[in-house]
């Protein structure tokens, strides 16, 4: 499933790569562990073979794949929770997740309030972590730098809100 010099996206660190495939005894068990170093920082963590999937690792996505995360931030907000302290909870709680969709609905909403009625200090801080993700996946995707995805991704929410 998983080779040694293939990126992969971990749900809470981001894109990483399979350093190396390593056994390890664990109660008279050999296990086998995928070696991950982590793209944006000098993190190395192991993570189960047998457990990747339950961990929610899983490769970088496709150029179609890409287009329907791109289609969540063009997509219609949701209901919004009023009180700010209830939203950023409930947010918070989905960024969790690691779910890069739920990170892109994210994005999408508190982009357009953002635009409509400001964010606390907090939610712009929220803002950008959910941003960062998608903006990454973009890139490793699309073959793209950084800055050209994030381009991308604030040319796609402004259209976005203009069709809302």
């Amino acid at each position: 499933m998983f080779t040694q010099g293939q990126t992969i996206v971990h749900p809470h660190h981001g894109p990483a790569v399979v350093r190396a495939i390593v056994h390890r005894t664990v109660r008279n068990t050999s296990v086998a562990y995928l070696e991950l170093a982590v793209l944006d920082s000098k993190l190395i963590v192991s993570v189960p073979v047998d457990r990747a999937d339950a961990v929610g690792l899983r490769a970088v996505m496709s150029p179609e794949e890409i287009e329907a995360l791109l289609a969540v931030v063009r997509a219609p907000s949701g209901p919004e929770v009023a009180q700010w302290s209830r939203r950023f909870k409930e947010n918070r709680e989905r960024l969790r997740t690691g779910d890069i969709f739920t990170h892109a609905a994210i994005a999408r909403d508190l982009t357009r309030r953002l635009e409509s009625k400001g964010l606390s200090q907090a939610e712009r801080d929220m803002l950008r972590e959910a941003r960062r993700p998608i903006a990454v996946e973009v890139s490793l995707s699309l073959g793209i730098p950084i800055d050209e995805a994030e381009g991308m991704l604030h040319a796609v929410q402004v259209e976005g809100a203009a069709a809302a």
